[in-house]
Order: structure tokens, then C-alpha cells, then sequence
């Protein structure tokens, strides 16, 4: 998505991240995702399905990586053909696989995979919303098959106005949970707690960025906010509010097995 196609001032917080320049945009960074991988302890010929796979660079990233084959589940049509260019572009038609669907209607796939991944998802529905994608991913899982979760959590005491804070600066509907109810949650759907770990969110963090998504792009995102300033004003909005509540916002990653 290019920086003339989405409206700074009203756009959602992870499109002007993007258009910064930012890639990790997940609240525990490139860090949580490796944590979750290496619990999943990914083998060739594994199958895994990935919700709102956007433009596939994860879907890619996992076939090269590990050599699993990848299904990779996204609503918006534009964002299925440019990921579906990006396979090809890539030589993984025969292991990646983009397809258009809602994360709402998981029903629709019809196979079962070894792993479902899904990163800063839920914590943008509301309760029945997450239940009812919790509740898919279940389906969609192989008996003895891993979900791997990556979400923002919260300090149950101060949700409420976080849940306010968050939603006027990065305009959408966020709901974090506390970690204890993710967990609550996972299980509400038959999946059984095997390993999960908390921090603290990274995502706007000058220090992580440059060591994870490298100098050239905290150069570029310093740039591109220096030269636009309705990006700016948005990038340091939600930073602000990331760094007051610290003490009570951050990441949560949970792996958690269907039985068998």
C-alpha cells in the first residue's frame, strides 16, 4: 500500500506503520513470532494455515524457512493478487498457496493443517468475535495440531481506558486481553496451554527496530515522518500512548495443541 492511497489522519495504525515503513507490525516484533517458532518446531512437509495473510511475505518466509507448505487465508482481493504475484515471484506456487476468504468463515477451507498461525487478529474483535474465530481455528486444526497465537495483552486493572487510548489513536477497535484470558479463551475451544511467555510492547521502540528490522529502516521511517507530518503526528500519537501505559501493555504469545 502506498503512502497516496490511504488517508493518514483516519487510517488504521498498522497501514500508516506500513506507509512509514515499518515491518514488523506485531506487538512483540520479529522476537515473538521466533519464540512461537521455535515451540512449533516446524518440519518439512508440515502443513500451516495462516490468517490474514496479507501480501504473503510471512507465507513465503515459513516455505523457505522450514519447508512447510503454507495456506494463507486474507479478505481483501487486491492483497490476495499481489501475495499470489509474490508466490510466483518467489518459485513457491507449488508450496505456498494464497486464497481469499474471511477469517469469520474458517468452515469454508475444507482441509485440517499441523499448525494455524494467527498474529495481531484477535485482539482487533470483539468478544464474540474472537470466540467465533477461536472456534474455527479449532476446526481447522489436525488432532494433535498447534495454534500459534501472537497478541497484544493488557494489565486487566487499567483495560478499560487503555481499550479507549488505543482505539482513538490507532482507529480501530482494540481489545486486548489479559493473558490469563487468552489462555481462558484458547481453552474455551478444546485447545490445551503448552507453552506461553509475555513482554513488553516493542512495536514502536527505536532501539528494537534497528535491531531487528535493521538501521536503513528506522532511516526511513525517521524520514518519512520528518517529511510528513499528518504521519507523524499519528506515529508519535500511538507512541505516546504505547509508553504511558508500558507498565500494562504488551505482547502475548501462546501455543496451545488440539487433542489428539
Amino acid at each position: 500500500m502506498t503512502q497516496t492511497q490511504i488517508n493518514f489522519k483516519t487510517a488504521p495504525g498498522h497501514q500508516v506503520l506500513a506507509a512509514a515503513g515499518k515491518k514488523a507490525l506485531r506487538p512483540g516484533g520479529f522476537t515473538a513470532t521466533e519464540q512461537l517458532f521455535t515451540w512449533a518446531n516446524f518440519q518439512p512437509g508440515d502443513t500451516v494455515l495462516e490468517l490474514a495473510a496479507s501480501f504473503g511475505y510471512s507465507a513465503i518466509a515459513l516455505a523457505q524457512r522450514y519447508g512447510v507448505q503454507v495456506v494463507g487465508v486474507e479478505k481483501n482481493p487486491d492483497s490476495v493478487a499481489r501475495a499470489q504475484a509474490n508466490v510466483a515471484a518467489a518459485g513457491l506456487d507449488g508450496q505456498v498457496k494464497i486464497i481469499e476468504g474471511d477469517i469469520f468463515h474458517l468452515e469454508q477451507i475444507p482441509d485440517q493443517f499441523d499448525y494455524v498461525l494467527a498474529e495481531a487478529i484477535l485482539t482487533m474483535q470483539s468478544a464474540t468475535g474472537k470466540a467465533k474465530i477461536l472456534a474455527g481455528i479449532g476446526d481447522r486444526l489436525k488432532p494433535g495440531g498447534h495454534f500459534l497465537s501472537h497478541e497484544l495483552r493488557v494489565n486487566r486493572s487499567n483495560a478499560d481506558t487503555i481499550h479507549r487510548e488505543l482505539s482513538s489513536t490507532i482507529r480501530v477497535n482494540a481489545n486486548p486481553l489479559s493473558p490469563q484470558e487468552w489462555m481462558a479463551a484458547c481453552q474455551a475451544v478444546g485447545l490445551t496451554i503448552e507453552s506461553h511467555d509475555v513482554g513488553p510492547m516493542t512495536l514502536l521502540n527505536p532501539q528494537i527496530i534497528a535491531k531487528e528490522e535493521g538501521l536503513p529502516t528506522l532511516i526511513k521511517m525517521g524520514w518519512n515522518m520528518l517529511t510528513r507530518p499528518v504521519l507523524r503526528q499519528r506515529v508519535l500519537a500511538m507512541r505516546d500512548t504505547f509508553l504511558r501505559h508500558g507498565d500494562d501493555l504488551g505482547y502475548v504469545v501462546i501455543c496451545a495443541q488440539k487433542e489428539g
